[in-house]
């Protein structure tokens, strides 16, 4: 649905002014004839009947997983990188509500959806994963496994995608009208933003912690104690460039929704200095690593010289042209190195868990045509459940509701 279907109309029924964007049925369906939501539909019309396929017939016949290589694209994209990713929904709140930063305050609402459908479609795409996920409520609500790394993430994963659903009521309430509901909301606002950050610490890190399990699987140069650091500073850091994306593609996309009394160009700017910061300090302990594992011989590999492609490409490079474009107040060359972060936090978390583990075993996973056309769909998914929420509901500009606002 295209940004400029949402115009002011005069009024008709709930379901026409809150669903069809105040168009007749008929004209709202005409308005959905797009390029977008035709190449949207037919990526959907061909993974939802594979998400159903794997469900029917098991992770053998839809997946290129084995008892080698346990692990695919659906743990590493979806569930890693979409976690890292959605990392830029307490990394803002933080930043508004707990230190005191209210100039980025017009860009909390966008990060805490982008944060919410990011936790939500990497569940789903865990869920393809799991071989009976309907038994999930079984560890997390009968059989508790206190001792268990994985426990503990799935506990947090749940708790905090509750958390964001609760953070990303107010613009809920705000749409429908509900003002009572909407003043309980926002009052809950940093409380919420408090136990959302000890949550995303904690579960940020226990997925690298994950990996300590494995010192003979994964590669040495992936392999470090550090390595449940390595996924919270870099979780921060994909959050903010994750941030610095979708601001600029939703300000090009819904300028009938944004509030142009917002200097986004000055938000972005601070940002890009933010993000080089935690770069650069990702980059110092990647180094870390390597010099407290000793592993220096291994850089001359052929895995080494890919490590060096994520480390110098992906950590160090844009964390330099971060801070140079900073300086300089180069908006659209922080948003490609912000996009080129978002791509080596992928990089990374698809190195951790598929490139570089069982790097010695002869028997090499490579995903299914399925496996990709699946995690595609959820892509997809995220993406059109983002633009029907802002299509709606008041996030990308301020509060209509005057006299309400989070504190």
């Amino acid at each position: 649905m295209s940004s400029t279907t949402a115009r002011a109309l005069p009024s008709g029924s709930w379901v026409t002014d809150k669903i069809f964007l105040g168009l007749p049925f008929a004209e709202y369906l005409k308005s959905l004839a797009t390029p977008g939501n035709f190449v949207s539909g037919l990526i959907m019309a061909i993974g939802i009947p594979l998400i159903v396929y794997r469900f029917v017939y098991g992770l053998g016949a839809a997946t290129n997983l084995s008892q080698t290589n346990p692990w695919g694209i659906w743990i590493g994209f979806d569930m890693l990188a979409g976690v890292a990713l959605a990392a830029g929904g307490y990394t803002v709140a933080t930043a508004v509500y707990i230190f005191g930063l209210k100039e980025y305050h017009p860009i909390v609402r966008p990060a805490i959806l982008t944060g919410f459908l990011g936790y939500l479609f990497a569940v789903l795409g865990l869920c393809a994963d799991l071989g009976r996920p309907w038994n999930l409520p079984v560890p997390i609500f009968i059989s508790w496994g206190g001792p268990s790394v994985m426990f503990e993430i799935a506990w947090c994963v749940v708790l905090y995608l509750t958390v964001l659903g609760l953070e990303f009521l107010p613009p809920v309430f705000e749409w429908l009208g509900w003002k009572k509901a909407l003043v309980l909301a926002t009052k809950a606002t940093i409380g919420l933003t408090v136990v959302g950050v000890m949550l995303s610490t904690l579960h940020q890190s226990s997925l690298g912690g994950l990996f300590l399990m494995a010192p003979t699987k994964l590669h040495p140069l992936w392999y470090s104690p550090f390595i449940p650091a390595y996924f919270f500073i870099s979780s921060i850091a994909a959050g903010l460039s994750m941030v610095i994306v979708e601001s600029g593609l939703s300000h090009r996309a819904f300028q009938s929704r944004i509030d142009h009394h917002v200097n986004l160009d000055k938000l972005v700017v601070g940002l890009a200095r933010g993000a080089s910061i935690v770069l650069f300090a990702y980059f110092f302990l990647k180094v870390q690593g390597v010099a407290d594992s000793g592993r220096w011989s291994l850089l001359t590999t052929g895995y080494g010289y890919w490590f060096l492609v994520e480390v110098l490409g992906f950590i160090l490079l844009p964390s330099l042209v971060f801070a140079y474009a900073a300086r300089r107040a180069k908006v659209t060359l922080i948003r490609w190195t912000a996009a080129w972060t978002v791509l080596g936090i992928i990089v990374n978390r698809l190195n951790v868990s598929v490139i570089a583990l069982n790097w010695n075993s002869p028997d090499r996973y490579v995903p299914s045509w399925m496996e990709v056309m699946v995690s595609l769909t959820l892509v997809t998914l995220g993406i059109s459940a983002f633009r029907w929420i802002v299509n709606r509901m008041p996030v990308l500009n301020e509060h209509e509701l005057s006299g309400i606002r989070e504190s």
